[in-house]
């Protein structure tokens, strides 16, 4: 169902392969846990209440932001993520980053739609290079034992 892509260049690649070598026999959660790029990213899984899940079976294809680009949302909207009252907001950003089953670059085509776990849709570009939504993939195909991780550059939102 998904087709070709080429994800940033070769030398990305070769850097999140050397990053993450021992990818297969980690889950999705150690190798974000492993990694100073996604402090962000695994204290809000935790927040969420989803570690558990990500640890699970899947397969699951998770399109990670790094912290920068938790650090470029609006002053104060990760700390009030954060906090306990508003977990429903934030289980529904983060689903909307995971897509049921592994889908590595090479699956994908442009202007594609995934649906996501959160249930709405993600468009996929990869004309001028590959796009979720409006986030760059800056790494793609990182393997975990439980699915692929792309890593992207803005934290994408669920439509209202």
């Amino acid at each position: 169902m998904f087709r070709k892509i080429a994800f940033g260049t070769v030398a990305s690649f070769a850097l999140a392969t050397a990053a993450f070598a021992d990818g297969h026999s980690k889950d999705i959660v150690d190798i974000a846990a492993g990694n100073d790029d996604f402090e962000t990213l695994v204290a809000a899984v935790t927040a969420a209440d989803l570690v558990d899940t990500l640890k699970g079976d899947g397969p699951f294809t998770v399109f990670a932001p790094t912290d920068a680009a938790f650090e470029a949302l609006p002053d104060g909207t990760v700390e009030t993520l954060l906090k306990p009252e508003n977990k429903d907001q934030l289980v529904s950003i983060l689903t909307y980053h995971v897509v049921p089953g592994k889908v590595m670059s090479s699956d994908l085509t442009d202007g594609m739609m995934a649906a996501t776990v959160q249930g709405q849709e993600v468009t996929v570009k990869i004309e001028g290079g590959a796009m979720v939504d409006e986030a760059s993939v800056i790494q793609a195909d990182i393997e975990a034992s439980n699915g692929v991780i792309h890593v992207i550059d803005k934290v994408i939102m669920p439509g209202s």
